[in-house]
């Protein structure tokens, strides 16, 4: 499973005891992989700036796992024609992103320890909302030139009656510069070609013999040029709808029709051209925000336990695997059951109603008399 428990417990011995009562127990129940997680000792501060380094936490980690989000998806929708690729464009460091949560190690160069929290929060923060803008401005560009090009690639979709026919005639296939003359396009319904034939140097006046070709077919008819006199026109146009044959609006335009192929082969060099640096792009700064997002769930467990558990700081932190979906609802019930001393610690810190728990809520069925976050590495699938 791509899902992980981040919990932690005070580092006394009764409850270290305790922690390998919950080791011994997962393990032989197949419930669970266990390991330590490690979080270096921070500057503790204030307990009031706890508090508020705690709700600020909150936010970043909602923020990050967001963004981490969009950051997949983008790979995604840009490795569109190679998407079974995506999972090995979305690693930490090299590695899965399992691995990288299984074997976490605080980042002392990007995220000094020995710095105060709030200023290791703040660097968190910056760094993420930085790669929210750039990610933001370069996805921008480039789905702009992908929605240009798939509305041109749209217009050579369909049938003979809405598609574009410029990248379908030449030419040759029409009379151009004549004062008198013009070539005209028709639809002409396959079980009414003969008929076509038969009939069209007829339908009006002035219809150049043997002027008719068929340059392209489609599954329910076919485009048919004919060459007639410019002042019969509108007689023809009627004679022809009145035989369920359709005149096609189109002019040849030389210009137009060479704008259009450029235009095409400019956005198709484009989308090629912006397509590696972007996915380069993605690659890193994806490995960056997911870090940086496993950093602030550590600062989160840090931060609460603290506060849960109380000075000088003192706990152990264990990072958990559930083997299976099914097997969660267990896990729950011998992590509540091994660590159900903690909870006459939580209501003892509440009796006075000015003391605010973060985590604690015993009205809510998410409560947990451990320090608890979660990992959910399924919603980057």
């Amino acid at each position: 499973m791509s899902e992980f428990w981040l919990i932690s417990a005070p580092g006394d011995q009764e409850n270290l005891q305790a922690l390998e009562r919950m080791n011994t127990v997962t393990s032989k129940s197949n419930l669970s992989y266990n390991t330590k997680f490690s979080i270096p000792d921070f500057k503790v501060g204030t307990l009031d700036s706890l508090v508020g380094l705690s709700d600020e936490l909150g936010k970043l980690d909602t923020f990050a796992e967001s963004l981490i989000k969009k950051m997949a998806q983008s790979v995604v929708e840009v490795m569109e024609d190679a998407k079974g690729k995506v999972p090995e464009n979305l690693l930490a460091n090299g590695v899965d992103l399992p691995s990288f949560v299984t074997h976490f190690e605080w980042d002392m160069a990007k995220y000094p320890a020995k710095q105060p929290l709030v200023s290791v929060v703040d660097t968190l923060a910056k760094q993420l909302a930085q790669i929210e803008t750039d990610l933001k401005s370069r996805t921008a560009t480039y789905n702009t030139l992908k929605t240009n090009l798939e509305n041109l690639e749209k217009k050579s979709m369909g049938n003979l009656f809405t598609r574009t026919l410029s990248d379908i005639v030449s030419k040759e296939d029409f009379v151009l510069g004549s004062e008198y003359l013009i070539t005209l396009l028709v639809i002409v319904p396959k079980p009414s070609y003969t008929q076509w034939q038969k009939t069209y140097e007829s339908l009006s006046d002035m219809v150049v013999p043997r002027s008719t070709k068929l340059i392209a077919e489609d599954n329910e008819g076919g485009l048919f040029t004919v060459t007639l006199f410019r002042k019969v026109i509108e007689d023809f146009k009627t004679k022809a709808r009145e035989n369920k044959f359709t005149v096609r609006e189109f002019y040849y335009d030389e210009k137009e029709i060479k704008r259009e192929r450029e235009e095409m082969s400019r956005l198709l060099s484009d989308k090629k051209q912006q397509y590696g640096p972007l996915l380069r792009w993605l690659k890193v700064n994806f490995s960056e925000a997911f870090i940086a997002w496993i950093h602030i769930k550590a600062l989160r467990v840090f931060v609460e336990s603290v506060l849960r558990y109380g000075l000088p700081v003192n706990f152990q932190a264990v990072l958990l695997q559930p083997h299976k979906k099914s097997s969660t609802k267990r896990l729950r019930e011998v992590l509540n059951s091994v660590f159900r001393h903690l909870d006459q610690v939580a209501a003892a810190s509440i009796l006075d109603a000015s003391v605010e728990i973060p985590g604690l809520q015993l009205n809510n069925q998410d409560y947990f008399p451990y320090v608890y976050f979660h990992i959910d590495l399924s919603l980057l699938d």
